[in-house]
């Protein structure tokens, strides 16, 4: 009798030492034990990230990449900065290009009627004057050579140029440039001939020698009326300003 209760004895004994295993097994699944196994891994050996682990270094440069620097301005946009600084600096022509250049640099023409607008206008001093006005609208700089080869009506030879009037270098007009000469239409004492009032005009313009017209003929308009002209008839050489053109 005595035996067997000594075999129950140690069979509550033996089963007691196993439940008390099993729960000690069932805390450590449960995560309230103190086991330390090291950082999980899924299926492939893959370390998994603790969720609770703070961020990396290489997400807190990347953070402040794209975010404000102290300055208020980010890295990422100083550097672009620098970059075209340095890229402008370098490539100075960028800015400014040769080929962006006037087409008037290094080339020049002579003026006549298709680069050049000609306007005619009577003046009331000097009386019985005409001031003629060539402006350069082409994109090169011009010539304006000696002295403008006029025609009134059906005149078949160009009255004579006042030589007094001849300047020290030839009229160079840029675009956009005007240049003058004057036209004396008749005599202010009446001394002159063959008066007649006229209603058209041409003018040509002469080459570097001023023994051939170059280029269009222009034929500014004329007032209304006309203009009365005789046998006194004189032109100026072309001047570079209004007030030479006007002073003979």
């Amino acid at each position: 009798m005595s035996r067997i209760r000594s075999s129950r004895a140690r069979l509550v004994t033996t089963a007691a030492a196993v439940a008390l295993a099993a729960l000690s097994l069932t805390a450590c699944q449960d995560g309230t034990g103190v086991v330390d196994e090291g950082a999980s891994t899924d299926s492939t050996g893959t370390t998994s990230p603790d969720k609770n682990a703070p961020a990396s270094k290489e997400s807190d440069s990347g953070s402040s990449d794209n975010g404000s620097s102290d300055n208020g301005s980010s890295d990422t946009g100083s550097s672009s900065g620098d970059a075209k600084q340095g890229s402008n600096a370098s490539k100075p022509a960028a800015q400014a290009p040769a080929g962006d250049a006037p087409a008037s640099s290094g080339k020049t023409v002579t003026c006549e009627g298709s680069n050049t607008k000609t306007v005619a206008a009577p003046l009331t001093r000097p009386v019985n004057h005409m001031l003629l006005t060539v402006t350069n609208t082409g994109s090169n700089t011009c010539f304006l050579y000696t002295y403008p080869a006029v025609a009134f009506g059906e005149a078949q030879s160009v009255p004579p140029v006042i030589e007094e009037s001849q300047p020290q270098a030839v009229v160079t007009l840029e675009p956009g440039q005007s240049g003058y000469a004057a036209v004396a239409l008749s005599a202010t004492d009446g001394s002159g001939s063959n008066g007649t009032t006229e209603k058209s005009l041409a003018i040509s313009f002469w080459d570097r020698s001023g023994s051939e017209s170059v280029g269009s003929v222009a034929t500014p308009a004329l007032p209304a009326k006309g203009v009365y002209i005789d046998d006194s008839l004189k032109v100026t050489y072309w001047q570079q300003s209004m007030d030479d053109a006007i002073s003979w």
